[in-house]
């Protein structure tokens, strides 16, 4: 009977567990995929090497409803604006295989990126392969790459969820850094929002 409980258990678990990509992409790695096109919410097609600038490009890993993502939203667009300025092109990917139906369909987030007046790429990840091949698990999660398209920051935009405590700006200190031609010196830092939820 103890086995029959633990078996169960374990059955559960592993049942509420969502499926998670096997491992970050490694800073210096090339950008994977890039040539794959995605929908976008304007109706077009993008991939990565579409949007890459002079500078390089962020690969931002988004949704629509996650607390996470409304909490960042506005740091969200100014990092775009601060990108922009810089000549490092973005684009923001949506990998919610799982809630495509509703929450995540393609017209929701086309609802979504009207009302916060995206203007860069906002697509589908399709089966979450985007997501899967940089190991990206949780929204929102960013991969910045410099202009030979090499890894050179992975994480959080910044260091608090708290916007009136911020201490340091991850993801704004890092692209100074790219187009000053400087090493990033923080290359690495740990995203904190929803788990990307792809199908089981």
């Amino acid at each position: 009977m103890k086995r029959l409980i633990t078996l169960v258990t374990l059955l559960v678990t592993s049942l509420s567990v969502p499926a998670q990509a096997p491992g970050s992409l490694a800073i210096g790695a090339a950008i994977p995929l890039s040539d794959v096109k995605m929908k976008s919410v304007d109706g077009k097609e993008f991939s990565i090497k579409d949007v890459v600038k002079k500078n390089g490009v962020l690969v931002m890993f988004s949704c629509n409803t996650c607390p996470y993502v409304v909490k960042y939203q506005q740091r969200t667009l100014d990092v775009v604006k601060d990108a922009a300025k810089k000549n490092i092109g973005v684009i923001i990917i949506n990998s919610n295989e799982e809630y495509r139906n509703n929450e995540d369909s393609y017209d929701a987030m086309k609802a979504y990126a009207k009302v916060q007046g995206y203007t860069v790429p906002y697509v589908v990840d399709t089966q979450s392969k985007l997501a899967d091949a940089f190991g990206a698990t949780r929204t929102p999660e960013c991969f910045l790459f410099d202009a030979t398209g090499k890894l050179v920051y992975h994480g959080a935009i910044d260091d608090n969820q708290d916007k009136t405590q911020i201490g340091r700006r991850h993801l704004s200190v890092a692209m100074n850094e790219v187009i000053d031609g400087k090493e990033v010196s923080t290359k690495e830092t740990r995203s904190i929002g929803c788990m990307i939820k792809r199908l089981e």
